[in-house]
């Protein structure tokens, strides 16, 4: 395809677009790494917590509107995945 050529002025804007448009993204990244490191601290912090309670403590997990009695170790697997899957999204992202 044979593109007409740009005149400096049309290229100056277009090229400005695009600057305007990779910086939109860059502070949308920024944002979603910011928040995604937020969730991954709170859940290593509320995972810390959990392993210094006894084994036979009552746990319920937040489904919904109700909550399921469910053991340490799913409670803290569950942690450990969100923490995991938290880091994997923060490396794409940046």
């Amino acid at each position: 395809l044979l593109t007409p050529a740009l005149s400096p002025g049309q290229a100056f804007s277009e090229l400005q677009a695009k600057v305007m448009d990779t910086q939109q993204k860059v502070k949308l990244a920024d944002l979603q790494i910011e928040q995604l490191t937020k969730t991954k601290k709170h859940a290593h912090l509320t995972d810390t917590e959990v392993m210094m309670l006894v084994d036979e403590t009552r746990m319920y997990e937040g489904v919904g509107r109700m909550f399921i009695l469910q053991p340490k170790g799913v409670i803290h697997n569950q942690l450990l995945e969100k923490q995991r899957i938290a880091e994997e999204k923060i490396k794409e992202l940046e």
